[in-house]
């Protein structure tokens, strides 16, 4: 039989110790309230140490306008939160604390020394030094709201129940991808019990199962320059240029993973898919067939798997020629037209048919979330609950890689604190 016993009251409680939870409990302090961090973890900030491959892709220097077309269902809802706290300011944060930044290709912002622990080591710096309280190693069961007010926050501690009165709450949960490091979707029940609408969770910025095996073939080979495109039901829908890898499920890699969201989606819906790549996407089919012409004319004597080699990575060549039947001891001048135009189709056109995607185990963030119809974009207060907040990727919002995404949590959070602050004096004022 547990116990009930309750503790110390909060100003705030922020329900998770991932980037978003962070700078809500430090800023939230920061404008004078005494704040509790709960973390189910025995540590904080287990996922962002794994971002960017350990690396840690901070932010992304582009200008608010590029956020918003990478960021889904609707970038512009965050106009707000941008605007109350940008990349600019998170690098100032980190600077202040110690951490030197460095713009990468596509405006991506690293540390300079590559290394997600000294980004996570100055937000706890930062949060410390101004007193935030943290309880580690705690599950929040449940909201409590009295007379549409958040209230109590119960969590399960050392086989105990335990109440926390507090003012107000902002949920920093995560979402549900790389479950290890503690995003489980806990937010989702947490907000659902509160009449919140979720939206169905799935699985974002992941890699994708094709059928056959010309993708197992083909594992560990990374193709640059390249133009990947998704057709559903024979219909083109999106295409991606950059860099991409092969796996031995299927497809993986930049190009792929921003492709994903698309995908997964008409999966879930039953269509038929398949991902092309354009192995030569400077080159129309008229100058692609152009070069073959001249490269056969010019090497007629020399075996065509060798001729290949001027053309393709080595790993493609045997793939190239088992998929098109041509034995690759023919010598280029025997070549002809048809098996020609055959090569010059594959190398604009390989094909891929895409039967599944890999789990929140290997997703890099989690699509779908509680409704930002529910959330108020202003504030990102609830508009079902007074005093409970919303901030990160428990939010139905998601973004393309390159720093999109810890941005959203750092600006939500950000403004959530302000907002609830602001909430809060007002309040205090009328008393």
């Amino acid at each position: 039989m547990t116990k009930t016993k309750s503790t110390p009251a909060y100003d705030v409680v922020v329900i998770g110790a991932g980037p978003a939870g962070l700078i809500a409990a430090g800023r939230a302090s920061e404008l004078g309230a005494r704040v509790l961090v709960i973390e189910k973890m025995r540590s904080a900030g287990r996922k962002l140490l794994i971002t960017g491959k350990g690396r840690c892709n901070i932010s992304n220097d582009a200008y608010q306008s590029d956020y918003f077309k990478n960021i889904f269902p609707n970038g512009k809802y965050l106009k707000p939160a941008f605007g109350a706290f940008f990349s600019k300011d998170i690098v100032e944060l980190l600077n202040a604390e110690g951490v030197e930044t460095t713009v990468e290709r596509g405006g991506r912002i690293f540390p300079t020394n590559n290394k997600a622990l000294e980004v996570l080591n100055a937000l706890m710096s930062w949060v410390r030094k101004r007193k935030v309280d943290f309880l580690y190693s705690s599950q929040v069961t449940k909201l409590i709201a009295e007379e549409g007010q958040i209230s109590r926050v119960q969590i399960q501690r050392q086989g105990q129940t335990e109440q926390i009165l507090c003012s107000s709450v902002i949920l920093c949960t995560g979402g549900k991808s790389y479950p290890a490091t503690g995003s489980t979707g806990d937010g989702y029940l947490l907000a659902e019990q509160l009449g919140h609408t979720i939206v169905p969770a799935r699985p974002a910025l992941v890699p994708l199962v094709t059928a056959g095996k010309m993708a197992a073939d083909l594992q560990g080979l990374s193709l640059k320059n390249v133009t990947a495109s998704v057709w559903v039901n024979n219909k083109k829908q999106k295409d991606a240029f950059g860099e991409m890898l092969f796996a031995h499920y299927g497809l993986t890699g930049p190009i792929i993973l921003t492709l994903s969201r698309l995908v997964v989606d008409e999966l879930n819906q039953k269509n038929k898919v398949k991902i092309t790549i354009d192995l030569k996407p400077a080159l129309d089919e008229n100058k692609l067939d152009a070069r073959l012409i001249r490269d056969l004319d010019a090497n007629g004597k020399k075996q065509i798997e060798n001729i290949f080699k001027s053309w393709l990575p080595s790993k493609l060549i045997p793939v190239f020629m088992e998929d098109l039947q041509i034995d690759g001891k023919k010598q280029g001048h025997q070549i002809n037209a048809k098996e020609r135009r055959k090569i010059m189709l594959m190398m604009k056109s390989l094909s891929f048919d895409v039967v599944d995607y890999r789990g929140f185990n290997e997703a890099i963030i989690t699509a779908g979330g509680i409704s930002t119809s529910e959330v108020d974009g202003k504030t990102m207060q609830s508009k079902n609950v007074k005093n409970l907040y919303f901030a990160g990727e428990v939010l139905d919002l998601d973004a393309n890689t390159g720093g999109y995404n810890l941005q959203i949590a750092y600006s939500t959070a950000w403004l959530a604190a302000n907002s609830l602050m602001k909430e809060q004096t007002k309040t205090n004022s009328n008393t």
